[in-house]
């Protein structure tokens, strides 16, 4: 089960890809790329969102590419997903294919998931109402049960 866009999971994953890549160089877009079986051009708009959101930094140059903008232990996976969540891009998106998704980055997201979904099944229908009818959501007095 899929919780996340798979431009959030390739958010995660090119950040944990490019922290342990960047050394001594640049990670190149189109080596990323590569390595997620994805076309080079579909990963600039991710690239370029995790860069506004200062998790990474491009470096220009015929051997630049992107490397972290700061400490990789400052960053978080929901810091990716956020960023990610913010670039443009088209609803049919391949799905990234790589050991690190397979093995890493997917049964991290599938654990969170399994989580969220436990505290949604602690909210029932009835609660929701209940709040939404505190809160005249709806406006006026609620309606008969």
């Amino acid at each position: 089960m899929q919780l996340l866009s798979r431009r959030s999971l390739l958010g995660i994953a090119a950040v944990v890809d490019i922290a342990h890549h960047a050394r001594p160089a640049p990670v190149a877009a189109k080596a990323l790329a590569a390595r997620h079986a994805l076309p080079p051009r579909h990963l600039e708009t991710l690239l370029q969102a995790l860069v506004r959101h200062g998790i990474l930094k491009g470096v220009r140059g015929p051997r630049g590419g992107y490397e972290l903008a700061r400490e990789r232990r400052r960053i978080t996976a929901g810091d990716s997903v956020r960023a990610a969540m913010t670039a443009a891009g088209p609803d049919d998106e391949p799905q990234p294919h790589s050991r690190l998704v397979d093995h890493v980055v997917g049964p991290a997201v599938n654990k969170a998931a399994q989580a969220f979904l436990r505290e949604l099944d602690q909210g029932t229908g009835d609660d929701l109402c209940r709040d939404s009818e505190a809160k005249h959501v709806f406006g006026g007095a609620p309606a008969g049960v």
